[in-house]
Formats: C-alpha cells, structure tokens, sequence
C-alpha cells in the first residue's frame, strides 16, 4: 500500500467515520508525514535522518520506503494548505493513545539519530507531541 496520497490524512477533514483498518493506515500515514517532515526540521536533511526514518518506519508499520519517498514527503505541497501540527492534531483524535505514543517514539529515534539535536528539532518535537495530545507521564511510559 502506497501512502504517498496521504489519503487517510486527507479523509479526516472531510468529517468521515474511520474503520480500524483505516485507523491503521492512518497511524501509518501521520507517522510518514511526522518523520519525513522531521528531517527538514533543522533545515538540513541529512541522509543519516533519512535512513533512520526508512527503518524506524519499518519497524514501526512493517512497510518499505525509499530515501526518494521519504524526501518527497518531507516537501509535499500538503505543508502549504495547513501546517503539520493541524494534521496531526487531527488525525490524533481518531488514534488511541497507544498510536500516538508510537508516533512520538518513532519521533525521538529520528530527532536523536545524528549526532546533535537542535533547537528546531526540539521545537519541532514539542510540536507534535503537543499536537499528539499526548502527556509526559505518557511519553515516560508511566500511564
């Protein structure tokens, strides 16, 4: 299945009832927006980010993607009708807070993958976090 559409992202604005199956696909649908869009958080996508994103991805949805893939989508158009977090935050209120914390862990694998962090990509996980309604007793695993 091919998620370069971002179909199911798109879908959630149209005020649309989702299966699980769609529910699925569009925790692994945000979760390619957030980490391809992660790699230009810093203005300098590096390939080492690249890579990580192409495993983190694999390991978290079980789907292949290319660095091309994955550059594309951290430069679609998407970004340009709303901002990133409004995606998010919306297609958050249709994951379980499982889906989410997957989101904000596979996040802060890439944003720790090179060898500094700064301070956009800490904005930038801020960002999502916030967007993913998520708490810090939840990111620390606690609740």
């Amino acid at each position: 299945m091919s998620f370069a559409d971002l179909g199911k992202v798109l879908k959630i604005f149209g005020g649309n009832d989702l299966s699980a199956a769609e529910k699925a696909d569009l925790a692994k649908e945000a979760m390619l927006m957030v980490l391809a869009r992660a790699t230009a958080a810093d203005t300098n996508i590096k390939q080492v980010e690249v890579d990580t994103v192409r495993k983190v991805l694999k390991t978290y949805t079980g789907e292949e993607f290319s660095s091309a893939d994955i550059r594309v989508a951290a430069q679609t158009v998407l970004y340009e009708k709303a901002p990133l977090d409004r995606y998010v935050a919306s297609a958050s209120r249709k994951l379980d807070a499982s889906a989410r914390l997957s989101i904000a862990n596979a996040l802060k694998e890439v944003v720790k993958s090179d060898d500094r962090i700064s301070d956009h990509e800490i904005s930038f996980f801020n960002l999502i976090v916030n967007a993913l309604d998520l708490t810090p007793a939840q990111l620390m695993g606690i609740e």
